[in-house]
């Protein structure tokens, strides 16, 4: 029997895959494929932010090159996943504090 960690583990790449390709390289997420995979995964996530303008924010941020082309690989994906998830616990981390815990 797996672990809880181990399922999110294999989550993670099931849902990369089940993503990528869709649009060229099988191992990577293009623009589209990125902007599908957030607003469908991440829904209350990205519901939850007061910024109307966070896409869009986190697509300039993810092209280093400047040519409005992001394609992520796998690698690249885990990272954004970790950093959004830094993000979620910083927030809930604030919230716990204002409520004196």
């Amino acid at each position: 029997m797996s672990t809880l960690l181990e399922d999110v583990m294999d989550t993670l790449i099931r849902i990369f895959h089940h993503y990528s390709g869709k649009e060229g390289d099988r191992y990577k997420l293009s623009k589209g494929e990125l902007k599908e995979l957030l607003t469908s995964e991440l829904t209350d996530f990205l519901s939850g932010q007061k910024d109307p303008l966070l896409f869009g924010e986190i697509m300039k941020d993810l092209d280093s090159n400047k040519d409005n082309e992001v394609i992520l690989d796998f690698n690249e994906f885990v990272i954004l996943v970790a950093a959004l998830t830094v993000a979620g616990n910083y927030f809930f981390e604030e919230q716990l504090k204002k409520e004196g815990f």
